[in-house]
């Protein structure tokens, strides 16, 4: 059944800016951008990085804002003020040094929360080797990596349930998963590029992780003129480690790309050379992979390496091209000429070891070079453009309910509690199963299964077919009055027919 509602196509942040460049007056052509100078080694790296964007004239104007961990401690539990929240809306550009969310306490990740509250949606992360200059494992790897940055567990609904299990919500959209393999197609056919590699864990997750290697192959239809594969994560993961040279473009959910990206970074050289951009449809937002690294705040040692390619990288997505050619070509010549910060310093391949001062003096004063021998740059104006497919809507219908409780008597006997629970449900419901742990308990249970207090109880119509909410309501009702502790519910639909739930392990 297809809905009434479709998603207006999206027109992103990079067109947005350009067309207000070409309409802006001669004073007004810079384009302003939102400066957060972070902690730790944030301030230092920043400073460098804005030394060099000036030396380079590059079309922009700076709004400093403040986030991180002075504003978490003056009670701000998101590290972010109000004021910095407009600036931000306001401007739609982000270049972010690397922020220190504190400890404990409940405080949320500054950047999984500018990620989520600014739906900026695609992380996208170039991982290239810069080898003979910086040593590297793998001298021909060049691969992007395009992570869904809002969804899977990232969501972060965690609850502890009973005393012994805590549980944490996996959420994938369909709109999310199309959203993001589209600019992951979209982006290889704009850079050239000719292979999208896709990985999950379907065989395991066969519903989230279904979801998107679905939308994934579906996609890919759309793209004849681009290889598309798909990979297991976990082999994908060693490959990746063992021969990224067999990879172009990789496009996978949030947690695993957020791992492959930290793989990636340190296996093409140093985890300092590599910027990310987040790429939302009205905002965007550019800074280094690499965190805050306290242990050497203020020595002056600190690689403004990453967070410089993230600032090329912003230059580009805002229409100005030339001027992340200038500074990125001039960047790799630094690079081959042997001036490098600590981080990649190494007596074989190094001349300088330079502070983080020195290295952007290196680059400044390289403005207008090439590299000899790392293949120059070149980029182009213009975003990737992503437009998503109307949304069918399935035909729901509920069919039973997984009941969860907490239970610890009896020296946890699934036996004794199934016959509990088939005693206490009225009609029509039949407990179709118990598990422990997504395991199946009862019937049939293996004593040798571990259990913990956390049982879900699958209780179905005796008929089959569908039932209703009254219905629901009335089993918990009847389990409540026969003493057991229900800690959660969830509802059992198919769609158009097919279930929208796993089955146990052993079912």
């Amino acid at each position: 059944m297809k809905s009434a509602h479709l998603m207006q196509p999206e027109t992103t942040l990079s067109a947005v800016v350009q067309e207000q460049a070409v309409r802006a007056s001669p004073s007004q052509e810079r384009i302003p951008v939102a400066v957060a100078y972070g902690d730790g080694i944030g301030p230092e790296i920043m400073d460098a990085v804005m030394r060099v964007l000036d030396a380079a004239k590059a079309p922009l104007s700076y709004d400093t804002v403040e986030m991180g961990e002075k504003v978490y401690q003056r009670g701000f539990t998101s590290g972010i003020t109000p004021e910095t929240w407009a600036t931000i809306r306001r401007n739609r550009v982000l270049l972010k040094a690397p922020i220190t969310t504190p400890q404990g306490g409940g405080y949320k990740s500054l950047n999984v929360t500018l990620r989520k509250a600014l739906n900026l949606y695609a992380n996208v992360r170039p991982a290239k080797s810069y080898a003979p200059f910086v040593p590297a494992r793998h001298p021909d790897m060049n691969v992007v990596i395009i992570r869904e940055n809002e969804e899977d567990l990232y969501a972060g609904i965690e609850h502890q349930q009973t005393s012994e299990v805590v549980q944490v919500l996996k959420l994938v959209t369909r709109p999310g998963c199309e959203r993001i393999i589209r600019y992951a197609f979209e982006y290889a056919r704009a850079y050239g590029r000719h292979k999208v590699t896709c990985m999950t864990k379907d065989n395991i997750m066969k519903l989230t992780d279904g979801l998107f290697h679905r939308v994934f192959n579906e996609v890919a239809t759309e793209y004849p003129d681009i290889q598309a594969e798909h990979q297991i994560i976990d082999i994908g993961a060693a490959r990746l480690a063992d021969t990224p040279e067999r990879f172009d473009v990789i496009v996978t959910l949030n947690l695993y790309g957020d791992i492959l990206s930290d793989i990636a970074a340190q296996i093409a050289g140093s985890v300092g050379l590599a910027g990310s951009a987040n790429i939302g449809s009205q905002a965007a937002m550019f800074e280094a992979v690499h965190g805050s690294a306290p242990d050497i705040a203020g020595k002056g040692i600190a690689n403004p390496s990453g967070l410089l390619v993230a600032a090329t990288q912003m230059l580009v997505h805002v229409g100005a091209p030339d001027t992340a050619e200038l500074i990125k070509n001039a960047w790799l010549r630094t690079i081959e000429d042997g001036i490098h910060t600590a981080d990649v310093y190494d007596p074989k391949t190094s001349r300088v070891r330079a502070t983080t001062q020195e290295f952007a003096e290196a680059v400044i004063a390289r403005l207008g070079e090439e590299p000899r021998h790392l293949p120059p740059v070149r980029y182009r104006a213009g975003g990737v453009n992503v437009t998503p497919s109307p949304v069918a809507r399935s035909e729901k219908q509920l069919v039973g309910v997984d009941v969860f409780l907490e239970w610890n008597g009896a020296n946890r006997s699934s036996n004794l509690l199934g016959q509990m629970l088939e005693e206490a449900a009225p009609e029509p419901w039949l407990l179709k199963m118990i598990t422990n742990r997504g395991v199946k308990v009862y019937p049939d249970g293996l004593p040798e299964t571990f259990c913990t207090d956390h049982w879900r109880c699958r209780f179905m119509p005796v008929e089959g077919g569908a039932v209703n909410f009254d219905q629901v309501l009335a089993l918990l009702a009847a389990l409540h009055g026969a003493g057991m502790d229900v800690i959660k519910t969830e509802h059992l639909y198919t769609f158009d027919g097919r279930p929208g739930y796993s089955l146990g392990q052993g079912e």
